[in-house]
């Protein structure tokens, strides 16, 4: 790696570690200590499959909890690239535009609980899709505790393979615990994981990177339906009930405007089975009409069920998501009230 590279890498990590320490403690202890594991494996080069030492990471978590102690207080460092310094949240789309030439592709925005995020990345494709700029990352150079395999802003949508193929082996693991009759084995039966993992992965990976393609072009075009009062409401929530329930609906009426109609119109069914898989959590009890018509459909009923229940539920969430907005302009635990209050129906 160029010098210069190197050390764009090293204060990227280095404000991946000033988030982590102000943010990773908020997970619960059994959540943090998975995405511990995940994280110290990525860092290491490990692989999926292989083992790791109980002694090694337990190591590693201390002098890492160490270091977050150090440097929790610090301020986000400045970028260096091609003569001069960047700030690494207001000069993102700057700097990417620069990176772009030389194979790089970097991102920072906020995540769940406002949490800051920033990444470095080789650049594997680029290209135009609608109004968007659209960039796939393969090796990732610097990331934190948190990979989200998908990020959308300003109009350009940065999908993380690498972290999309761990996120995929995740959920592959997951059900081989357990080997359900389920969307999830729907979707795996569309590929050979018996007999090449490795092969399945990567073809699963190809297919969901469109997937999350699709999710972003919806969340860029929730955005400009809902505007930027609704990024306002989200903060104002951070760290609430109200926070999951409010990126919930953003989530479906993305999918109503963009995801799902590509999906039913145009496949693969491996996706959609995908799909309906991850539809679990608050996403899926806010939308139980949705995963009925998938359930029947799936089971051998008619796909215009399922067609009827996505159009139908895209005129909900915007009309709900409008209705959210005109909640007002107040304090943060009065908004997270009234916004509880509001879809109180929708959760059991």
């Amino acid at each position: 790696m160029e010098p210069e590279i190197a050390e764009l890498a090293r204060r990227v990590q280095h404000n991946c570690h000033i988030s982590d320490a102000r943010f990773a403690r908020n997970y619960t202890l059994c959540i943090y200590l998975l995405k511990m594991r995940e994280y110290y494996r990525w860092e290491k080069g490990y692989g999926f499959s292989d083992p790791l030492s109980h002694e090694a990471v337990g190591t590693w978590l201390t002098e890492r909890e160490a270091l977050w102690e150090e440097i929790e207080e610090q301020d986000f460092a400045r970028l260096p690239f091609a003569g001069r310094e960047y700030e690494p949240f207001e000069d993102a789309a700057e700097l990417n535009r620069r990176l772009e030439s030389s194979g790089l592709v970097y991102d920072a925005g906020l995540g769940n609980h406002g949490k800051p995020l920033f990444f470095l990345g080789q650049l594997a494709d680029a290209g135009n899709r609608q109004e968007a700029r659209v960039l796939v990352s393969g090796r990732e150079i610097a990331r934190d505790i948190t990979a989200p395999p998908a990020m959308s802003r300003a109009g350009t949508i940065l999908v993380r393979q690498e972290s999309l193929r761990r996120m995929l082996w995740e959920r592959v693991e997951e059900w081989d615990w357990h080997q359900r009759e389920n969307a999830m084995a729907r979707a795996m039966a569309h590929y050979p994981f018996a007999e090449n993992t490795d092969l399945a992965l990567d073809r699963m990976t190809a297919n969901e990177t469109e997937t999350v393609i699709l999710h972003e072009l919806g969340e860029l075009a929730a955005g400009d339906l809902l505007g930027p009062e609704w990024e306002e409401m989200l903060l104002n929530v951070a760290q609430t009930r109200a926070e999951h329930i409010l990126r919930a609906v953003r989530d479906h009426l993305a999918d109503g405007l963009c995801t799902l109609p590509s999906l039913l119109d145009r496949g693969p069914e491996a996706s959609l089975h995908f799909y309906f898989a991850n539809l679990v959590g608050i996403r899926g009890a806010m939308f139980p009409a949705l995963t009925k018509a998938y359930q029947r459909w799936a089971e051998g009923g008619r796909f215009g069920e399922l067609e009827r229940a996505v159009a139908e539920g895209r005129d909900y969430w915007g009309g709900l998501a409008e209705e959210l907005l005109e909640l007002g302009d107040t304090e943060p635990e009065e908004l997270a009230r009234r916004v509880e209050d509001h879809t109180a129906g929708l959760l059991p």
